[in-house]
């Protein structure tokens, strides 16, 4: 079953709105307090026009229309994924029976929970990054940091429709508070940590669409899994935009890794200072930062709470139809870290539990394989210096590392020891001053700041010099 996009509605959708008046109403008397936390806590750079993506259609075989518009016109809306018949769960206690088009009774505070704490990361990025435009590098890096803008609002418009189509009064109140939260608010700050980080300056924006929006990647892809078939196919839909954040993120540190090893290069030192590059050992430190932040969002490796929503049909791993075994994983185990007496240890619990673990190291593979990318641009540039991952208790908040020292290199170390060498893990306040020095803008179309690399295309065919933003 496929519905067509409706353009004409107030509302751009493809979950008929028009049939069920009621939805529409409530949905149209919250558009109002979208726009206005969007004037009030969106990008706060205004542009005339932006050469934005926007969705058409939710098929396989063309979604996204581009064109210059406001981003205030930017046409919000609600699309899922094309149904597939006779879907069936595919994991947990209700394997093989239908998928459900409502919401199981017995199951409803737990869904209602995934989607407020999914739905709340999405107006927090948008909050975290709204300052970013005045010192963008380029008119087509701040096109992409507005476009990764409104797909974020896109994606909230995504949870809060299911709220509101689902769960009556408390959904549609719910939904009025992923609006009052703010990213970094003393008295209503967001849900998850990584989310009330400030995003200082242009790096920090990279590392977070690649680290943070990765995560949210394998989030989604795990609800995509869901026996909950609207939640399924709201996620699989929102997976296509969330490939553009993480391209961002992928390419953004791609062109600094590169400006950097041709200053090295050119110049035959490390200090690329004096030259206004950014050094790779404050590279690596944001990375550690970032990445370290990231994995918290994972939860720890021990969770019962997982275990439940994977048994109910609700969360499933990541790619479950591809895996091998009887997605019960009744008297299955898997080998977690835990710190015991100073020491590093490993133990077996029950794999239901370890679930938060299974979907951290199919994210550390993903991420590595940017490490690899950008190995391979320094070592192409003839620089011997590497980046890499830290050791996964390095810096953590949540889990079995809580509370405990870990070097990047996985040494468990006491606090005194950690504190001394710090500085030389982690960003330190002369790093982001060095960093936020060069944060100038660029808006001349196809200039570049000196820090960073032009990219090696431009968008939907346009030439790197196209004038993808029109300033007021």
């Amino acid at each position: 079953m496929s519905l067509n996009a409706d353009y004409t509605d107030r509302i751009p959708n493809n979950v008929d709105l028009r049939g069920d008046r009621r939805l529409q109403r409530a949905l149209e008397a919250w558009q109002p307090r979208f726009m206005q936390w969007w004037r009030d806590l969106g990008p706060d750079l205004i542009a005339r026009d932006v050469y934005l993506r926007t969705a058409i259609s939710a098929d396989r075989d063309g979604w996204a229309h581009f064109g210059h518009l406001p981003l205030e016109e930017y046409r919000w809306g609600i699309f899922l994924a094309d149904r597939e018949p006779d879907r069936r769960i595919p994991f947990g206690e209700h394997m093989g029976t239908e998928a459900w088009q409502q919401v199981p009774g017995e199951y409803r505070a737990d869904l209602q929970r995934l989607l407020v704490v999914q739905g709340d990361t999405e107006p927090a990025s948008v909050e975290q990054q709204r300052l970013l435009g005045f010192t963008a590098p380029s008119l087509y890096d701040l096109r992409n940091l507005f476009q990764v803008n409104v797909e974020e609002g896109r994606h909230l418009w995504a949870m809060v429709y299911l709220l509101h189509a689902f769960f009556g009064r408390e959904g549609r109140e719910q939904a009025e508070e992923l609006l009052m939260r703010h990213s970094g608010s003393v008295d209503a700050p967001r849900i998850l940590g990584a989310f009330n980080e400030p995003t200082r300056d242009w790096l920090a924006f990279f590392m977070f669409t690649y680290f943070t929006d990765r995560d949210g990647k394998f989030q989604l892809g795990t609800l995509a899994e869901s026996g909950f078939d609207p939640l399924s196919r709201t996620c699989r839909f929102m997976l296509r935009e969330e490939a553009h954040h993480m391209m961002v993120g992928t390419t953004g540190i791609d062109r600094v890794v590169r400006r950097t090893a041709d200053l090295m290069r050119e110049h035959d030192t490390d200090d690329i200072k004096r030259y206004g590059g950014i050094p790779l050992d404050i590279v690596q430190r944001y990375l550690n930062f970032h990445y370290s932040v990231s994995l918290d969002l994972f939860g720890g490796e021990r969770s019962t709470n997982v275990a439940n929503y994977f048994t109910a049909g609700l969360k499933g791993r990541w790619q479950e139809e591809r895996r091998g075994d009887d997605h019960r994983l009744t008297d299955a185990t898997a080998v977690v870290d835990v710190v015991v007496g100073g020491r590093i240890e490993q133990t077996a619990i029950p794999a239901l539990t370890a679930l938060n673990q299974d979907l951290r190291s199919e994210y550390f593979t993903d991420c590595n394989h940017g490490v690899r990318r950008w190995n391979r641009i320094l070592e192409e540039a003839g620089v011997d210096q590497k980046l890499s991952l830290p050791h996964h208790g390095f810096n953590r908040r949540v889990g079995a590392f809580a509370g405990s020292s870990v070097t990047p290199g996985g040494a468990l170390v006491d606090a005194d020891a950690w504190a001394r060498q710090q500085a030389e893990w982690l960003p330190t306040a002369d790093d982001f001053d060095y960093v936020h020095s060069l944060m100038k803008p660029v808006f001349e179309p196809g200039r570049m700041a000196a820090w960073i690399a032009p990219p090696a295309t431009g968008i939907n065919g346009q030439p790197v010099d196209y004038e993808y933003v029109h300033l007021t």
